[in-house]
């Protein structure tokens, strides 16, 4: 185990206290996050978003809304601001056209790609009390324990959003 950070007295009481853990990890990844997200429509969303398009097979813009739990009136204006930057477009649904179905343009996959790469970089720093190989087991115990929760939104799998999301490309929990 890395010894690389310095415990406090009240890094030592809260050390049993997961929220708190958990809220100055999310706190930390959130703020640096902003200055790697700031340029793109609607930051953090914008990227799950963008990520959800590129790495899933959202039928319709509405599957799209209840799969990211983003209200289908604000996905609009959010898919807008993607169209705008030209990052996504809006095609008819070939298997039922009546839907329109969000698609990465190629300018807004290499965007991601990018943006992945900076985000990993980001989150790296986050966790770099963490060695490596620490940081590698401390993404998949969460990822396996995002993937077990199952009673937050019925209809929709925790796992498959971690993974998306993360684009790791597996949800098999526990991968």
């Amino acid at each position: 185990m890395s010894t690389k950070g310095t415990s406090s007295p009240a890094a030592e009481h809260a050390e049993g206290d997961f929220g708190w853990s958990l809220g100055v990890l999310l706190r930390a990844l959130h703020g640096s996050l902003e200055s790697v997200l700031g340029d793109l429509p609607h930051g953090p969303r914008g990227y799950q978003t963008l990520s959800t398009v590129v790495h899933g097979d959202q039928p319709s813009q509405l599957a799209l809304a209840a799969h990211l739990g983003i209200d289908r009136t604000v996905l609009t204006y959010l898919i807008d601001d993607l169209v705008e930057a030209g990052l996504v477009e809006r095609r008819l649904n070939p298997a039922d056209r009546r839907q329109r179905k969000i698609v990465a343009t190629d300018k807004g996959a290499a965007t991601l790609r990018d943006l992945e790469q900076r985000v990993r970089a980001v989150e790296d720093r986050v966790l770099e009390v963490l060695d490596a190989d620490e940081r590698e087991v401390f993404r998949k115990l969460l990822r396996r324990a995002a993937c077990g929760v199952r009673d937050i939104e019925a209809d929709t799998d925790p796992c498959v959003v971690v993974e998306e999301v993360l684009g790791t490309g597996s949800a098999t929990p526990g991968a």
